[in-house]
């Protein structure tokens, strides 16, 4: 049967349902060019405002897998499982986690993103460690994840090519949002990595896409679906992101406080949510073992060490530094109760840590160092946030996205959990 752009986008547009055939030919005509992008931006909208039910949401997802090439870890010695965040703003877990779950017995094939906007990429941070690589070709990942037991690496070009098209269009047609569209491009890239189990990071608040629970639980429910359908074992966890994770956004910052937890220090959310996601890892994995032990007898250090080596990093090397500094301090006395994940994301952009197109370069040392969180008292006039950056006029505006972002009342706000639920 033959299908056409136009009826296959009013279809939607006017809520029918799509066969697989039909969505399998929109992706694969969009992927070679057949159809136009301002056509594909169409159906995008058309699908933001009118969803994907389950079937149409797992076909537009083998679609996007079948558009390139799929990995295969069979045959590695290690179970092989991985973790993906839906992004935020000081989130460094993956730094912390690929050698912790290592070092505990498993394969993690990490394959990550760039930032963009407010949220922090995977590879920006790895990439401020002197001499790292973010590319391996498949039989290079393999060999490492033998030798060293995990890797993290940007995805070949082959993976998911149609991904890469719908993900920049997304980008810029106001459609990011889209909870099918978010689903099918995780879970697209998770399954064709190939990795035989995979935790969620579900991120909820303010520094996240999914600013409520209930939209969060949403999303989370039919990633755990979609990964489970194709054979996947999968979990997720919402976690809370109305706060930065940890003290520090910005790329070589946020690896200076990553290797400060691997030593067995570093801030205690970032500890108790790296925890969290590797005992959910290992569990997949069917290892005996606690995370908590080979964090703090430093075996996950000694795999850190490795993996950067073996991508050829210097561990020990210092890190980029930005060249000027700029202090906030508290306009009142009393105690923390908002500090808004958002606001910071934006601020640490501004100075230089993120970019606002893929095109774009970043500052290494760029980003925004916290003196404290929700909870903590402070006396005004005390250094609350510290700014980093190369272009000291870049201050004023990373100062305008922090006007509303701290607050300070009379009383301590009650603690908030930092999981906030698992969805299986």
């Amino acid at each position: 049967m033959s299908y056409n752009a136009v009826e296959t986008i009013v279809a939607k547009r006017d809520g029918g349902h799509l066969e697989d055939a039909q969505i399998s030919w929109l992706i694969n005509a969009y992927t070679n060019g057949t159809i136009a992008d301002e056509q594909m931006a169409a159906m995008a909208m058309a699908v933001l405002f009118r969803g994907l039910d389950d079937a149409e949401l797992n076909a537009w997802t083998n679609a996007m897998i079948n558009s390139g090439e799929r990995l295969n870890f069979d045959g590695l010695a290690r179970f092989a499982v991985d973790k993906h965040s839906t992004g935020g703003v000081g989130d460094k877990i993956t730094l912390i986690l690929a050698p912790l779950v290592a070092a505990c017995g498993a394969a993690v094939p990490q394959l990550s993103g760039r930032g963009l906007g407010h949220t922090g990429g995977t590879l920006d941070k790895m990439e401020a460690i002197p001499g790292w690589q973010a590319y391996l070709d498949d039989a290079g990942m393999r060999h490492q994840l033998e030798t060293v037991g995990a890797v993290i690496c940007a995805a070949g070009a082959d993976l998911c090519p149609a991904d890469k098209k719908l993900y920049a269009l997304r980008d810029v047609t106001g459609t990011v949002e889209s909870i099918p569209l978010i689903c099918s491009s995780i879970m697209s890239k998770k399954i064709a990595e190939g990795a035989h189990g995979l935790v969620l990071d579900v991120k909820v608040g303010s520094g996240a896409f999914m600013k409520t629970p209930e939209r969060a639980h949403e999303l989370a429910t039919r990633l755990v679906g979609l990964g489970k359908g194709a054979g996947v074992a999968t979990v997720a966890l919402l976690t809370d992101m109305s706060t930065p994770l940890g003290l520090t956004a910005g790329n070589a910052l946020e690896v200076a406080e990553a290797v400060e937890v691997l030593a067995g220090g570093g801030p205690a959310d970032i500890v108790e949510l790296t925890l969290a996601l590797a005992r959910e890892m290992v569990a997949l994995a069917g290892l005996d073992v606690d995370p908590a032990d080979a964090l703090a007898d430093g075996r996950a250090m000694d795999v850190w060490h490795a993996l950067v080596r073996a991508q050829g990093g210097d561990p020990e090397a210092p890190l980029p530094a930005s060249r000027h500094s700029d202090d906030i301090v508290a306009a009142a006395s009393g105690f923390v109760t908002r500090l808004d994940a958002y606001d910071v994301g934006v601020a640490a952009w501004r100075l230089g840590a993120g970019r606002a197109r893929k095109e774009d370069a970043v500052q290494a040392g760029a980003g925004v160092v916290l003196k404290v969180k929700p909870g903590d008292k402070v006396v005004k006039g005390d250094v609350v946030m510290t700014l980093h950056t190369d272009t000291p006029e870049r201050f004023a505006d990373a100062r305008r996205a922090l006007e509303d972002a701290l607050e300070i009342g009379p009383t301590a706000p009650p603690p908030t959990p930092l999981v906030i639920d698992r969805v299986v």
